[in-house]
């Protein structure tokens, strides 16, 4: 049994938006060279799209599902709770095994639950080595299946979490370079909104389930305010009229 102080290993691996030839070889290879998989799983216990991805690549045998509170939105203290337990879990997964992998989709540093992770593994067993493996973000993917250029020349790129409010979204928008909008699905109405009164309507596309057999890819124009999976990604593109390398 490994001394969980001293050599145990915590990597946080990014798996891509959904579709699971977008898991880079090095996170293929980290998956498999792991001791163990962890999954993050809600409540609820259905299964997520990191534990799918992942069992395309490791036998199911090595894949552990640690409850997060994913879903929990309002309640703080539930939502701490889960997170505590699902520490001690994995506390207790690197007192036995040398390396656990814990699966996330997109990228390990961008609105992952891999940062709460290991900031309760540095507290539970702060010698513990934390890496992470960085994986193809939802931006990528739908800027890759829509055409959509995220940048050019010398634009800025704005990612905004809509769960922070529709006042948040219109102060990017208003800006001059492009604006990708996560976690939007809820609010689709305000975010139609934003982009009509900031005139960023007629060049965006929103984009859900990407790779997966439910993908739909639109032009935001479409949106009619109905609500759309929570996981769904809005690409606003800066203006450009300065013809190629206009932005240099």
């Amino acid at each position: 049994m490994p001394d969980v102080m001293s050599s145990s290993r915590l990597v946080g691996v990014g798996v891509g938006p959904g579709d699971p030839e977008l898991v880079t070889v090095k996170g293929v290879n980290a998956l498999r060279a792991a001791d163990v998989v962890v999954v993050p799983v809600m409540d609820t216990g259905e299964r997520g799209r990191a534990e799918a991805t992942v069992l395309h690549y490791v036998p199911e045998e090595k894949v552990v599902r640690v409850v997060f509170a994913l879903n929990e939105r309002t309640d703080r203290a539930r939502r701490e709770a889960a997170w505590d337990a699902a520490g001690e879990r994995v506390a207790e997964l690197l007192r036995g095994h040398d390396t656990v992998a814990f699966a996330t989709i997109g990228d390990p540093n961008v609105y992952s639950t891999f940062t709460y992770l290991a900031q309760t593994i540095g507290e539970l067993a702060p010698d513990t080595v934390v890496e992470t493996v960085p994986g193809i973000t939802a931006m990528q993917d739908l800027a890759a299946r829509s055409g959509a250029v995220l940048t050019e020349g010398t634009e800025p790129l704005t990612l905004v979490p809509v769960t922070a409010g529709s006042a948040v979204l219109k102060d990017a928008l208003a800006g001059p370079g492009t604006v990708v909008a996560y976690k939007f699905g809820r609010h689709a109405a305000e975010v139609a909104e934003a982009l009509r009164e900031t005139g960023r309507i007629e060049d965006a596309v929103w984009g859900s389930a990407l790779g997966l057999t439910e993908e739909s890819i639109r032009p935001a124009a479409e949106l009619d305010g109905a609500p759309l999976p929570y996981l769904s990604t809005l690409i606003a593109p800066a203006r450009r009229d300065g013809g190629r390398g206009g932005k240099l």
